[in-house]
């Protein structure tokens, strides 16, 4: 119980700020944009609570442990044979290729793919360099399938552009 209460703090945080800073700037924008956005930002938050929470009561114990470096050598844990690689490069897929898809729906549908794979790459570069300050580590293969992850969300994005813009239509005449 004790330690769900670390969590609790960080998702009363994100609700907060959704419903005070950006349900009040999306609203007024629409149906299509406040649906949108909001589930970008559910899913960003759910990317925070896989990747770095709990955040908030860490912060005071962020220097207190000593820094794990990152491993900078792509697919080392193949070669070594490591772990669950496969079931961690295939999660790490999965969970950026929603930031692929949304991405260019947040833009106002003009982000390009070059836009949308470097935004994923610096979201997940962000992510990376934050985790040792949060007693967890850092690779660089979660990077490279991060951003895997992004370009076939992007590719899902571009197959299903039409069914989409066909729904946020919908959700704009409402």
């Amino acid at each position: 119980m004790k330690y769900l209460i670390k969590y609790f703090i960080d998702f009363a945080v994100l609700i907060f700020l959704y419903a005070s800073v950006f349900f009040r700037r999306w609203r007024p924008q629409g149906r299509d944009v406040l649906f949108v956005n909001t589930l970008m930002y559910a899913y960003l938050s759910a990317v925070l609570f896989f990747t770095m929470m709990p955040v908030i009561v860490s912060i005071p114990f962020m220097l207190d442990h000593p820094y794990k470096p990152m491993n900078l050598v792509p697919f080392i844990d193949v070669s070594l044979r490591r772990g669950d690689f496969f079931r961690q490069v295939g999660l790490n897929i999965i969970m950026t290729m929603p930031f692929g898809f949304l991405f260019p729906l947040t833009r106002d549908k003009k982000a390009k793919f070059s836009a949308t794979v470097f935004s994923c790459f610096l979201m997940s570069l962000g992510i990376e360099l934050l985790q040792p300050f949060f007693d967890r580590s850092a690779d660089v293969t979660d990077l490279i399938t991060n951003v895997i992850g992004g370009v076939l969300g992007y590719g899902f994005y571009a197959v299903f552009k039409p069914i989409t813009f066909w729904v946020l239509e919908r959700l704009k005449t409402r």
